[in-house]
């Protein structure tokens, strides 16, 4: 089992979405594009609140941020 799980990221990334308006992710998809993304950023030498970051996999830490609110993924 992965942790933190899809649907808790889901939830973490939605939880700013107000009543009645669409989710900003709905889909494992959605998830896993926005950490590969954040992941490649970080490789190209973007900064992270993480820390330790540059002894851990790229795309565990985009998780980590994604999973403590330091990211947010924003409707395209």
């Amino acid at each position: 089992m992965l942790h933190p799980s899809y649907s808790d990221l889901m939830k973490v990334a939605n939880s700013e979405v107000e009543e009645g308006e669409h989710p900003v992710v709905n889909s494992r998809y959605s998830i896993v594009m926005a950490t590969s993304k954040r992941a490649r950023q970080l490789v190209n030498g973007r900064p992270t609140t993480i820390k330790d970051a540059h002894n851990r996999n790229p795309l565990s830490v985009a998780i980590e941020e994604l999973e403590k609110g330091d990211i947010k993924i924003l409707a395209e």
